[in-house]
C-alpha cells in the first residue's frame, strides 16, 4: 500500500510538471495590493520537456474568471512581450473565493498549457487606513512597478517623507487604464503607473502644498513644480500636478434633521376633491376618428377606380374615332394625287417601262422571253 501510494504521488508529481495540471492558491487580503508572477522560464521550460525542442518559445497567456471570459473587475493582466513574464496584479474588494483559469500557448507549435489559480481571498486585518495618496510615476510602466524590488525602492524614501514607519501599497496601476496615451515609440518614454499607497499618519507638508490653489493654476500653464526632494533623489520621476490626496477623517456633511410640525388641535385631513374622469371621449376621438377618415378615404379610392370606367371608356372610342378619319384622309389624299398623275400629258420615264433597250429604244414585254437570257451576256442581249 505504501509503494502504490508513493507511486500514485510521483505520477502527479511528473503530471504537475510537464503538464501543467497543478492548480496554485494564492491567499491575498481586501484592500492590499497583490502581485502574482507567471514566469516566462517555468512555461518555456514545460514546452521543451514536451516537445523536446532545445529552442526557447515565446509564450502568450490568455486569463479568465472560471465561468466567465474576463478577469473580474479588480483583476488585471499585464505581458510585456511573448518573451517576458506575465503578471497577474490588483487590489480585491471583497472577501470570497475566486478561481482564474490560465492558457498558456506557444506560438511557435501551437501547444497549450492549462492551470488554475485559486484565489483565496481574506478580510482585511485591520481598518484600510485613511490617509491615501496616489502618484503618477511618469518614468516607470506598470510592470516595471510591480516586481518587490520595485515596490520597495518606491516605499523606502516615501516612509522618510511620510515620517512613518507603516506604509501600505494599496494599489496599482497603468497610466494606460486611467485615460492615458500610448507613448511614441522612442527610447526612454513609458507608460507611467499611478501608484497609491496609504498610512494612518497624516500626509506632511510637502504634499498638501502641491494641493495649493496656486500650484493648481501653475500646472494648467504647462509649469511642473517639484516638491518633496527626498523623493527626487530616487530613480521615480513623480508628476506632481497629478497627484491625489484622500483624506478619509474628514468629517461627512451630515445628512439635514427634520422635525415635525408642530399644530394645536385635531388634525383635519383635507376632503377628497379628486372627481372621476371620463375618458371615453377621449378614446373615441383616439381611436374612431383615425378610423372614419381611413374608411373615407378607402370609398373615394374605390369609386375612382371602379365608377369612373366610363370616361376611359369615351376616351377610347374618341380615340379610335380619330384614328379612322386620319387613315381615311390619308386614303382619298392618295387617290387623288393618283388621278391627277394619270392625267398629265407628259410622256412616262423610261425607267417606269417593263423592259426597254438604252440604245435603240425598244420595248419589250418583260413575259416575252425567247430564249435563255441568263445565259447570254446582258451588254449582248440589248444589242
Amino acid at each position: 500500500m505504501a509503494s502504490g501510494r508513493v507511486t500514485l504521488i510521483t505520477v502527479f508529481f511528473w503530471l504537475c510538471l510537464f503538464g501543467g495540471l497543478c492548480d496554485q492558491n494564492v491567499y491575498p487580503k481586501v484592500g492590499t495590493l497583490f502581485v502574482h508572477k507567471l514566469d516566462a522560464e517555468d512555461y518555456q521550460q514545460q514546452f521543451l520537456n514536451k516537445s523536446g525542442n532545445e529552442r526557447i518559445q515565446p509564450i502568450s497567456v490568455h486569463a479568465n474568471l472560471e465561468g466567465f471570459p474576463d478577469l473580474p473587475g479588480w483583476l488585471r493582466y499585464t505581458q510585456r512581450s511573448p518573451w517576458h513574464s506575465g503578471y497577474l496584479y490588483g487590489s480585491p474588494t471583497n472577501p470570497g473565493k475566486q478561481v482564474i483559469e490560465i492558457k498558456v500557448y506557444n506560438k511557435h507549435t501551437f501547444e497549450m498549457l492549462r492551470e488554475k489559480i485559486i484565489f483565496h481571498i481574506r478580510s482585511a486585518d485591520e481598518a484600510p487606513p485613511p490617509f491615501r495618496a496616489e502618484f503618477l510615476v511618469e518614468n516607470m510602466d506598470v510592470e516595471e512597478m510591480l516586481p518587490p524590488e520595485a515596490q520597495h525602492n518606491f516605499q523606502v524614501p516615501l516612509l522618510a517623507v511620510w515620517d512613518t514607519q507603516r506604509l501600505s501599497i494599496i494599489n496599482i496601476t497603468s497610466a494606460l487604464d486611467k485615460g492615458g496615451r500610448v507613448p511614441l515609440p522612442l527610447p526612454g518614454l513609458k507608460e507611467g503607473v499611478f501608484v497609491n499607497v496609504g498610512s494612518v499618519v497624516p500626509f506632511p507638508k510637502c504634499f498638501t502644498d502641491a494641493q495649493s490653489p496656486e500650484i493648481r493654476q501653475k500646472c494648467q500653464q504647462g509649469q511642473k513644480p517639484m516638491f518633496c526632494q527626498e523623493l527626487l533623489r530616487n530613480d521615480f520621476v513623480i508628476d506632481w500636478c497629478n497627484v491625489s490626496l484622500v483624506d478619509k477623517l474628514e468629517p461627512s456633511p451630515s445628512p439635514p434633521i427634520y422635525k415635525a410640525l408642530e399644530f394645536e388641535g385635531d388634525f383635519n385631513p383635507p376632503p377628497d376633491t379628486l372627481e372621476e374622469i371620463n375618458y371615453l371621449p377621449a378614446y373615441l376621438l383616439t381611436l374612431l376618428l383615425p378610423t372614419l377618415i381611413a374608411l373615407l378615404l378607402c370609398l373615394l379610392l374605390s369609386y375612382i377606380m371602379c365608377c369612373r370606367r366610363e370616361g376611359v371608356e369615351k376616351r377610347d372610342a374618341n380615340t379610335a374615332e380619330l384614328q379612322l378619319v386620319h387613315q381615311q384622309s390619308i386614303f382619298s389624299n392618295t387617290e387623288e394625287l393618283r388621278k391627277m398623275a394619270a392625267n398629265r400629258d407628259v410622256p412616262r420615264p423610261l425607267s417606269t417601262l417593263p423592259m426597254f433597250n438604252a440604245r435603240t429604244g425598244q420595248r419589250t414585254s418583260p413575259m416575252d422571253i425567247s430564249g435563255d437570257s441568263a445565259r447570254v451576256p446582258l451588254i449582248l442581249s440589248q444589242q
